[in-house]
């Protein structure tokens, strides 16, 4: 595989002092989170790490929650845990458990909503309330014509200004004829 010029691999520590390294992955609703089972046994395969996922309502769409082995939580967990003052916050004991955070694939729309700092489900909660001294890497995963609109150059600039890591996007035919910028194999290596 050949890797673009331009991938930088964050120093990662996956030793976290004899515990596991705790990998929590972000899926959103680009056609892209058809991979997700796939990435999720691919991370499961890196000795020492525990993964958690979040998933977007419209993510849902294109895999089967039955299908990861890993617990999935979805906008619904954040509301029914919470009951009373004092019980946990989803999205901040997510915060806390884990070690890095990588958003794959990124959605546009979710894109959007991460540079303005909206957050209106769990995943765009997490990311908010992030400690922005621990890694996030995100994928960004959309069709040609709105990977190439000039708000999402902004927007990819505006998370690098926090401090997040963009996995490059590779171009792959989309269902619709078109071209998809994603490659969930680069998350692999760059966590690897």
């Amino acid at each position: 595989m050949q890797l673009s010029d331009n991938l930088k691999k964050p120093a990662l520590d996956l030793s976290c002092s004899g515990s596991k390294y705790r990998i929590l992955v972000g899926v959103t609703g680009s056609v892209a989170a058809l991979k997700l089972p796939l990435l999720v046994s691919k991370l499961l395969e890196i000795q020492g790490v525990d993964v958690r996922v979040i998933t977007t309502n419209s993510a849902t769409h294109f895999y089967n929650i039955a299908e990861i082995p890993v617990r999935v939580y979805t906008d619904k967990d954040e509301w029914e845990m919470w009951t009373t003052r004092s019980d946990p916050v989803l999205h901040i004991e997510l915060r806390r458990w884990a070690n890095l955070l990588v958003i794959a694939p990124l959605d546009a729309n979710t894109l959007g909503k991460i540079a303005s700092g909206i957050c209106d489900n769990l995943l765009t909660c997490v990311v908010r309330a992030w400690d922005t001294s621990c890694p996030l890497l995100f994928c960004p995963a959309m069709n040609t014509s709105m990977w190439q609109h000039p708000i999402t150059a902004q927007q990819v600039a505006t998370l690098q200004h926090f401090g997040y890591v963009e996995i490059p996007c590779i171009a792959k035919k989309l269902v619709c004829g078109d071209e998809d910028k994603t490659d969930f194999f680069l998350v692999l290596f760059t966590i690897g």
